[in-house]
């Protein structure tokens, strides 16, 4: 899985602001992967975090070498079905009932955890520039927008493969559609996200294994259902107010806008 770089923003967006973007859409991705695929009760798939430089430019670090850099973020595995077949219903006609649906089950989860990425960013773009947050005013095509070109390419693999019929395709889509967005906009997946798109800013390594990805996404999901009262040291020391929202800041005790729903 792979943010497609929208380069039209790059001229208007601080190159540290689009690597943040890059992080929050891969990090959505991961959540989608390992949080969704679970609550599916989908077989465990193995992914890692691949960090980049531009091919065009040397590596100096993500964020602590020089600020002009851009670099790239992509996921590495992830996916449920390796190898799409010329027709769902072709693959699946030996099939007994039972496995039939549970090929289903990954065409549909893989498809799901594509959405989760420009859907993760687009939230997070509305956030930061304090638009209102309306996941009922993003549609499918708009995701191009949220470095998702690549992803929706990858959709319509699947659903090609899937589904002959259009009107179906359509309908399909749409429910995977609105089933990302409530993935996103819950408030434990949506502080996981943060959780582990702020560990990639901060990587020092080139590649986040699985294991890592995991720790951090649980310890995210775990700060976001943690009782407020647990969680107010940095306001503490700050002599500030602690918001009662369910979002954190993006990173630590900074003054950077907490995202909320």
């Amino acid at each position: 899985m792979k943010r497609s770089r929208n380069l039209q923003k790059t001229g208007a967006l601080g190159c540290q602001e689009i690597n943040r973007e890059t992080a929050i859409h891969e990090a959505g991705h991961a959540a989608g992967i390992y949080f969704g695929n679970r609550q599916k009760a989908l077989p465990v798939v193995f992914f890692r975090i691949y960090i980049q430089p531009d091919k065009r430019e040397s590596h100096t670090g993500w964020l602590s070498g020089n600020p002009n850099k851009h670099y790239a973020a992509k996921i590495e595995g992830g996916r449920l079905i390796h190898a799409l077949p010329y027709s769902f219903a072709e693959a699946t006609k030996h099939f007994t009932p039972a496995q039939k649906q549970d090929y289903q089950r990954a065409f549909e989860a893989d498809m799901f955890n594509l959405l989760i990425g420009p859907l993760a960013e687009a939230k997070y773009v509305s956030l930061r520039d304090d638009e209102s947050h309306n996941f009922g005013l993003v549609h499918l095509d708009s995701l191009h927008f949220y470095g998702g070109s690549s992803d929706l390419e990858a959709i319509n693999e699947y659903i090609d493969c899937f589904l002959r019929c259009n009107a179906l395709k359509e309908d399909k889509i749409s429910d995977l559609f609105k089933a990302a967005c409530r993935f996103v906009n819950e408030p434990s997946h949506w502080r996981a996200i943060i959780n582990l798109a702020d560990a990639i800013l901060a990587a020092e390594n080139q590649i986040i294994e699985y294991d890592d990805i995991v720790a951090v996404l649980e310890q995210g999901q775990h700060i976001a259902s943690t009782p407020r009262p647990l969680l107010t040291e940095c306001a503490r020391k700050r002599h500030q107010p602690v918001e009662t929202t369910d979002a954190e800041p993006l990173a630590g005790c900074n003054n950077e806008k907490a995202p909320t729903e």
